[in-house]
């Protein structure tokens, strides 16, 4: 198989898929098709992840494929990933705020990581920041020695190691 890598790069991470085309990359989504008010705050909720994923990676675009409860691909929309929250805040149910969000992390880093980052540099490792649903409570915890967690593949971390063509 050719390494196509100079004109597509393919990553995946669970699901996801974000793919990168000269340089611009666009995030893949998949959701069911809101057919209920439930449905429409889960894929509100879910768009929360969606934005804040490719917020923080720089990703301007998202394509979501909405699906059948068969899996069956129904339709496309093209988001653009600044205009998430303010879509949530006029057009949905307003379930959460992107400055909210961003102000709580940019807190929360700034409060935790003063300690902690010495501590992970030192310690090396995969760290996770967790939140449960309805806790009061931030816990922040090794979870692997070395490595990446299981996050990335093996093909993936080759590929990203070989020298890119010039």
């Amino acid at each position: 198989m050719p390494n196509t890598a100079p004109l597509l790069k393919l990553a995946s991470a669970n699901r996801d898929l974000s793919l990168a085309a000269k340089s611009t990359p666009v995030e893949l989504k998949t959701a069911a098709t809101p057919l209920s008010d439930r449905d429409i705050l889960k894929y509100e909720r879910k768009l929360l992840k969606f934005w804040i994923q490719s917020f923080l990676l720089g990703v301007p675009k998202i394509i979501v494929g909405f699906r059948s409860k068969d899996g069956i691909l129904q339709s496309l929309e093209e988001l653009e990933t600044e205009k998430i929250p303010r879509m949530v805040k006029l057009k949905g149910k307003g379930s959460w705020d992107g400055n909210v969000c961003i102000n709580f992390t940019a807190k929360f880093l700034d409060w935790e990581m003063t300690g902690l980052t010495t501590t992970i540099t030192e310690d090396g490792g995969v760290w996770r920041i967790r939140m449960r649903n309805q806790a009061r409570v931030i816990e922040v915890f090794k979870v692997a020695e070395s490595g990446y967690g299981d996050i990335l593949s093996k093909e993936f971390i080759e590929w990203r190691s070989r020298p890119s063509p010039q």
